[in-house]
């Protein structure tokens, strides 16, 4: 498990589950609500953080439907009683339907949601003081595969260049697997260093994603 105390916000980071998923807890301080992305398999240390840090879990958020991505839902929904969320067309057992551009507040903290689709149809990063969740539409280093069912290479061109590279260059990546040199990077380290991201046409972004 890697953990970190960002100031004035409680953000963990947990590399569980065969796949080296990445699970976060958010929350302004102990005690207080807080927010769970992406539970995955091997859920059982994050659920104990939760109790020692004794928050209370409101959302349960989602950034796409694969199930290594939510395999932990019902069990933190059992834990904590917490809304489950996701992007309104997943198609994965939920509370509430996201949509682009929508605000969560937990606490004071905003979240919004941004649809990214390209992995998935149903992908959305979550974008909350200065760091963004990525789930698999971006790694550190790389990003997610649209070879599987759903995926589009042209819509993810559209997601990245069209929407993420757009944000705040000192944006934290917080991706949804363990696969970078890194637990966590920044975007402007990612517009130089990730190979992915290199300027290129669309057309060129698809040969790219077909190699």
């Amino acid at each position: 498990m890697g953990a970190g105390l960002t100031r004035e916000m409680i953000l963990k980071q947990f590399c569980i589950g065969p796949g080296r998923n990445f699970t976060y807890i958010v929350a302004r301080r102990e005690g207080g609500p807080a927010v769970v992305i992406d539970p995955s398999y091997g859920i059982d240390p994050v659920l104990k953080e939760i109790d020692d840090l004794g928050v209370k879990v409101e959302y349960i958020l989602n950034t796409h439907s694969h199930p290594d991505h939510y395999a932990g839902n019902a069990d933190v929904r059992a834990r904590t009683g917490a809304k489950v969320g996701a992007y309104r067309t997943a198609p994965l057992e939920k509370d509430l339907d996201l949509s682009d551009g929508q605000v969560l507040t937990v606490d004071g903290i905003p979240i919004r949601v941004i649809h990214t689709p390209g992995h998935t149809p149903d992908s959305v990063l979550y974008l909350f003081e200065g760091h963004v969740a990525t789930g698999d539409t971006l790694f550190v280093g790389e990003c997610g595969r649209t070879d599987l069912p759903g995926g589009s290479a042209s819509q993810l061109y559209d997601s990245l260049f069209g929407k993420v590279v757009h944000l705040d260059d000192g944006t934290v990546i917080l991706p949804g697997h363990d696969y970078g040199p890194t637990p966590t990077s920044t975007l402007g380290y990612e517009k130089v260093h990730n190979y992915v991201l290199r300027p290129r046409t669309k057309e060129e972004f698809l040969r790219f994603m077909e190699t």
